[in-house]
C-alpha cells in the first residue's frame, strides 16, 4: 500500500486531505469523480473498495481507462438507487455548488454513507468580497476561472452557508479543514467567521446525528 506522503505532488491538496480522512479498506463512493483522480489515490494509498459516478461520459471513459469502477450518473437524480448505509464514506469534491438541489443531494449522501466528505470553494473568501465591493463584478481568477455566464456553479455558497446546511440536514460536523488561496491547509483551527473570510476552500467530514 502506497503511503500518502509518497503520492504524486500534483494531486490536488483537497484530494490528499480527503484521502487522509478515509480509513483503509473502506467502501467508498465518489460522486462527480471526473476522470477518477481521487479514486486512484484511494486505491493506491488506502486499498479501499472504490466506486464512482460521473455525469460526463468523457470523465467516465477516462476513469474506466484507468481501471476504475465508475458509471455514468447524476447526483441530483441517481443517489436514490443506493440502499441505506451502503458505503462507509460518500465523497463529493468541488461539486455540491454545481448540483441543482444541494440539500437533497447532501441528505441522500448522509443516508447512503456512514460518513460524508464534502469539499467546496468558498465564495465568502476576502478576495471575492474585495472584487465585488471595489470592482463591482463577479470574480474571475485561477481558483474561480469561469465568467458568470459560463460557470458550472449554480449555488455560490460560503463556508458558513455549508455549515448551516449541514446542521439543517441533521449532520454532525466531525472535522472542518480550511485551505488558503494557494491550496495550503491553514495550520491553526479557525473560528467559523475567520475560516469564512480567509478560507478559499473548505473540506468537511460529516456524519448523521442519531
Amino acid at each position: 500500500m502506497t503511503d500518502l506522503a509518497d503520492l504524486v505532488t500534483d494531486t490536488r491538496v483537497d484530494l490528499r486531505i480527503i484521502a487522509s480522512l478515509i480509513e483503509p479498506g473502506s467502501r467508498v463512493l465518489d460522486i462527480g469523480c471526473g476522470a477518477g483522480e481521487l479514486l486512484e489515490v484511494l486505491e493506491r494509498s488506502r486499498r479501499v473498495d472504490a466506486r464512482g459516478i460521473e455525469i460526463s461520459q468523457k470523465g467516465v471513459n477516462a476513469a474506466v481507462a484507468r481501471g476504475l469502477a465508475v458509471i455514468q450518473g447524476d447526483a441530483d437524480s441517481d443517489l436514490s438507487q443506493y440502499p441505506d448505509q451502503s458505503f462507509d464514506y460518500v465523497v463529493l469534491s468541488e461539486t455540491i455548488q454545481a448540483t441543482h438541489n444541494a440539500r437533497r443531494v447532501l441528505e441522500e449522501m448522509l443516508r447512503i454513507g456512514r460518513k460524508v466528505i464534502v469539499s467546496l470553494p468558498n465564495f465568502g473568501h476576502f478576495d471575492v468580497r474585495f472584487r465585488l465591493m471595489f470592482l463591482g463584478r463577479m470574480p474571475v481568477s485561477k481558483r474561480l476561472p469561469y465568467s458568470w455566464y459560463d460557470t458550472p456553479n449554480i449555488h455560490f455558497c460560503t463556508i458558513s452557508d455549508f455549515v448551516a446546511l449541514a446542521h439543517e440536514t441533521g449532520a454532525t460536523v466531525e472535522q472542518a479543514i480550511t485551505l488558503n488561496a494557494a491550496g495550503r491547509k491553514l495550520s491553526l483551527p479557525l473560528p467559523e467567521w475567520l475560516a469564512n473570510l480567509f478560507g478559499a476552500q473548505g473540506v468537511f467530514l460529516l456524519s448523521r446525528q442519531h
